[in-house]
C-alpha cells in the first residue's frame, strides 16, 4: 500500500512501519534504562522521519559534508527523536547504541552532544539554545555564500542549503528564543525553517498553566512566514500536510518560516498519551506492551526492527550518495568558473590563515597610552582586510566595544535602507540581545567556514553565561570581546562595573579568558586566538579596558599566558608581582619603588591563566620559581583566581565588594589599586616569608 501526491511525495506501508518502529525504539530505550523522555520522541517520530527521509539534503556516510542541510533538535530532552532517525538513516549508530541509551560511554547520551555522536549538529539541553543556534547557522550559511558564491541566482549555488529545527513549547517560552527569532525575522533568513511541536504538555501539566499566547501571531509580528497543520483524524501527525508545509517553508526564501504542528505527546500509548508523566518518565512495562499491541508489534519483543524496514530507511544512504555526487558536480563547475574563490574555500576549509597575515598585525608605540579595547579595534581593522572569513559585531555597543571590522559593510538583508547594508556584510548588528548573540555565535561556529566574534560589556557576560558554557562544552572557536573590564570604566557605577566576573568566567572549564595588559599584548592575544581556531579550538573571552593604559614593548611570550615583563635586579627575585590588564602598570610602578629599596622584584604579566597552565612545568617554574615565596597578585576583581599562585605567604590586592559611580582614578585610589599599596603588600609578603 502506498500513496503518492502530485509533487512526488510518497508514503508507503514501510514508511508507516518505520515511523512506528521509531516510536517503539524510543519507548523500549527509556524503559530499559529506567529514565528518560519517551513521550515527545513517540509523537514526533513521523515529523523527524519526514525531515530525514523525505525532505532534508544530507549524506549519512559523510556527516561533515559541506553541502548538507543542517538539523537542530532544540528540545534536547527528546534526544531519541534524533537518535532513532540517525540509526534508521544509516549514520554511525546501531541498535546496540540505542540499547545503551543514557548509559556511561554510550553514543546516545541523555541529550544530544556535538562531537560525540555523528549527525548531531549541536549540543542541546538548556531550552532555547538550539533555537538561537539554528539562527546562527542560517546567518553563517548566508555569509558563507557571500564569501564563495555571492553572484549566483537564488537556489543555484552549491552553498545554498536549509537549516531545519524542531522547537518546543519550552524553547519558545525561554527568552532567548524571542531574542533570536526577532533577529532572524529582521535578517529575513529565508534559509531557516522551524517545526514547532505544539503538544500542550510541560512538566507541570498542560502548558495553559503558564503559556497562552498565540505563537504564530508573535512570529508573524517578527516577520516570519507562518503555517499551522492540524492532526489527522486519529490524532497522529498528518504526514502529507506536514510534507507540503515543509516544502512551502523551504520555498519561502524571503522570510524564515515556522510551522505549528499540534501533536499528542506519547501517541498512541493507550493510557500515557497526552499526559505530563509521559514527558519525563518511562511508560512502564504494561504500557509499552499495550502500545506495541496498538501498533501491531510483538509485546514480548524489545528493540524490534524488521529487516525490510531497516533496508527501506537505509536507502537514505543511497539518496545521500546521489545528492553528494550532484553537489560534487556543481562544486566542480563552480571551481572552474571561480578559481580564486575556490582557493579561498580550500584555505578556509583547511582552517588555514592567509600567507603573510601576521605582517598585518599592528605594533603599538612603546610608552603610549592606549585602551586595550581601542587596540583590539585596530587589530580587527587590520586583519579584516586580509582574513575575509573573520566577521562579527556587538550587542548594540560597537562604538564602545570597537568591534566594527568594516564601517562600510553591515550584515543586513536585501531591501534594508541602512547605509552599508549588504546581505553578505562583515559587521553583525546583534541588537541588545546578549544571550542570543552568544548562542548565535555558537551556531555560526558549528556551521563552519567562518570565524566569528561578538562584543558587549564584561558585566553583561552574565546574560550570556549559559551559551558561553555551551561554547566551552562544545569547544567552539568563538571569541567574546568583553570590554569595560573593571571599576576603571568609571562613572556608570556598580551596575556596569564587573567585580566577580573574571573569576566566575575562569571557573568555566574549557573557556580561555585573556586580559591583556596593553595594546601590544592585545595584538598578540588576537593572533594567538586566530592560530588556535583549528589547531586547538576553544572559546576565548577578551577582557579589555575602557581607559588608556601604558604600552610596553611587545613580547611574543605573552601568547604563553604568563611571562616575565620586568626582571629583578637580583639573580633570584626577592618578590614576584603578578598582574593582569590595567593593573600591570601598578605592578611595574611598585617594582620601581621596591627596587629602589634594594628589593629584587620581578613583574609577571599573566594575560591568560588558562594559556599559562597549558605550558610545560619547566616554563611555568621559570616564570614563577617555587623558591620565591614572596608574591603579590594584583587584579581589580575578586581574589579567587590568585590563591593558587601566591601561596601561604603571598598577598592579593583585589576587590571584594561592588564599585561606585566615580571616575577611574578616584576609584582605583579609593580601593587600594595604587603602586604604593602594591609595594606595601609586597613588604608584607616578604615579612611573612622571613618570619
Amino acid at each position: 500500500m502506498s500513496a503518492q501526491s502530485p509533487d512526488g511525495f510518497e508514503w508507503t506501508e514501510l514508511d508507516r512501519r518505520a515511523v512506528d518502529t521509531a516510536r517503539i525504539l524510543a519507548a523500549d530505550a527509556v524503559q530499559k534504562v529506567g529514565n528518560g523522555h519517551p513521550g515527545t520522541a513517540m509523537s514526533l517520530a513521523p515529523a523527524a522521519y519526514t525531515i530525514f527521509q523525505k525532505v532534508m539534503r544530507h549524506d549519512p556516510a559523510d556527516p561533515e559534508w559541506t553541502g548538507r542541510d543542517r538539523f537542530v533538535l532544540s528540545p534536547g530532552h527528546t534526544s531519541l527523536t534524533l537518535y532513532t532517525q540517525l540509526f534508521l538513516a544509516g549514520y554511525e549508530l546501531e541498535l546496540d547504541d540505542l540499547k545503551a541509551f543514557r548509559t556511561h560511554g554510550s553514543k546516545t547520551p541523555g541529550h544530544p552532544e556535538y562531537g560525540h555522536t555523528a549527525g548531531v549538529e549541536t549540543t542541546t539541553g538548556p531550552l532555547g539554545q538550539g533555537v538561537a543556534n539554528a539562527v546562527g547557522m542560517a546567518m553563517a550559511a548566508r555569509y558563507e555564500r557571500g564569501l564563495f558564491d555571492p553572484d549566483a541566482p537564488e537556489g543555484a549555488s552549491p552553498f545554498d542549503h536549509t537549516i531545519w529545527a524542531i522547537v518546543s513549547d519550552g524553547d519558545l517560552e525561554e527568552g532567548i528564543s524571542a531574542e533570536s527569532s526577532s533577529l532572524a525575522g529582521h535578517q529575513r533568513l529565508g534559509n531557516l525553517v522551524f517545526l514547532y511541536d505544539d503538544n500542550h504538555i510541560s512538566i507541570e501539566g498542560d502548558t495553559a498553566t503558564a503559556f497562552s499566547e498565540d505563537v504564530l501571531k508573535r512570529y508573524e509580528a517578527y516577520g516570519w512566514h507562518v503555517q499551522r497543520i492540524e492532526p489527522a483524524e486519529n490524532g497522529d501527525i498528518d504526514v502529507p500536510k506536514l510534507y507540503a508545509a515543509l516544502r512551502a517553508a523551504q520555498d519561502e526564501t524571503e522570510r524564515p518560516s515556522i510551522i505549528a504542528m499540534r501533536t499528542i505527546i506519547a501517541w498512541p500509548a493507550p493510557n500515557a498519551q497526552n499526559t505530563e508523566a509521559s514527558h519525563g518518565s518511562a511508560l512502564g512495562a504494561d504500557e509499552v506492551a499495550a502500545t506495541k499491541r496498538v501498533l501491531g508489534f510483538d509485546p514480548e519483543r524489545t528493540f524490534e526492527v524488521a529487516d525490510e524496514v531497516l533496508a527501506h530507511t537505509r536507502k537514505a544512504l543511497d539518496r545521500g550518495t546521489e545528492a553528494h555526487a550532484a553537489w560534487d558536480k556543481r562544486i566542480a563547475e563552480w571551481r572552474s568558473a571561480q578559481p580564486e574563490r575556490a582557493k579561498l574555500f580550500d584555505r578556509v576549509v583547511a582552517g588555514q590563515l592567509p600567507e603573510g597575515w601576521e605582517e598585518k598585525l599592528p605594533v603599538f608605540e612603546e610608552g603610549a597610552s592606549v585602551a586595550t579595547r581601542a587596540a583590539s579595534g585596530k587589530v580587527l581593522g587590520a586583519l579584516g582586510a586580509v582574513i575575509p572569513e573573520l566577521w562579527g559585531g556587538s550587542a548594540d555597543l560597537a562604538g564602545s566595544n570597537n568591534t566594527t571590522i568594516d564601517k562600510n559593510s553591515s550584515f543586513l538583508p536585501k531591501g534594508s535602507p541602512l547605509p552599508g547594508a549588504d546581505p553578505y556584510g562583515r559587521t553583525i548588528h546583534f541588537g541588545i540581545r546578549e544571550h542570543s548573540m552568544a548562542a548565535e555565535m555558537n551556531g555560526i561556529a558549528l556551521h563552519g567556514n567562518t570565524r566569528v566574534y561578538g562584543g558587549t560589556f564584561l558585566v553583561f557576560s552574565d546574560y550570556m553565561r549559559n551559551a558561553v558554557r555551551l561554547s566551552a562544552l562544545m569547544q567552539l572557536p568563538v571569541t567574546f570581546v568583553w570590554t569595560h573590564d573593571s571599576i576603571g570604566l568609571g562613572e556608570d557605577g556598580p551596575t556596569h562595573q564587573p567585580v566577580e566576573h573574571l573569576a566566575s568566567l575562569r571557573a568555566i572549564p574549557g573557556l580561555n579568558i585573556v586580559r591583556p595588559a596593553d595594546a601590544n599584548e592585545t595584538a598578540i592575544a588576537w593572533a594567538e586566538i586566530l592560530r588556535r581556531h583549528s589547531t586547538n579550538p576553544a572559546p576565548h573571552g577578551l577582557a579589555l579596558t575602557r581607559q588608556g593604559v601604558p604600552t610596553y614593548a611587545p613580547n611574543p611570550e605573552a601568547a604563553k599566558g604568563g611571562y616575565v615583563l620586568e626582571e629583578s635586579s637580583t639573580e633570584v627575585p626577592d618578590v614576584i608581582l603578578l598582574a593582569t590588564g590595567s593593573e600591570v602598570q601598578l605592578a611595574v610602578a611598585a617594582r620601581e619603588r621596591l627596587e629602589a629599596e634594594g628589593v629584587g622584584t620581578r613583574v609577571v604579566s599573566m594575560p591568560s591563566v588558562e594559556w599559562f597552565q597549558e605550558q610545560p612545568a619547566d616554563y611555568r617554574e621559570r616564570v614563577l620559581p617555587p623558591s620565591v615565596k614572596a608574591r603579590v597578585a594584583v587584579e581589580a576583581g575578586i581574589a579567587l583566581t590568585w590563591y593558587r599562585y601566591v601561596g601561604e605567604s603571598g598577598r592579593i590586592v583585589s576587590l571584594e565588594h561592588f564599585g561606585a559611580s566615580a571616575d577611574a582614578k578616584t576609584l582605583f585610589a579609593e580601593y587600594g589599586f595604587t603602586a604604593e599599596n602594591v609595594a606595601a603588600a609586597a613588604r608584607e609578603s616578604l615579612a611573612a616569608v622571613r618570619g
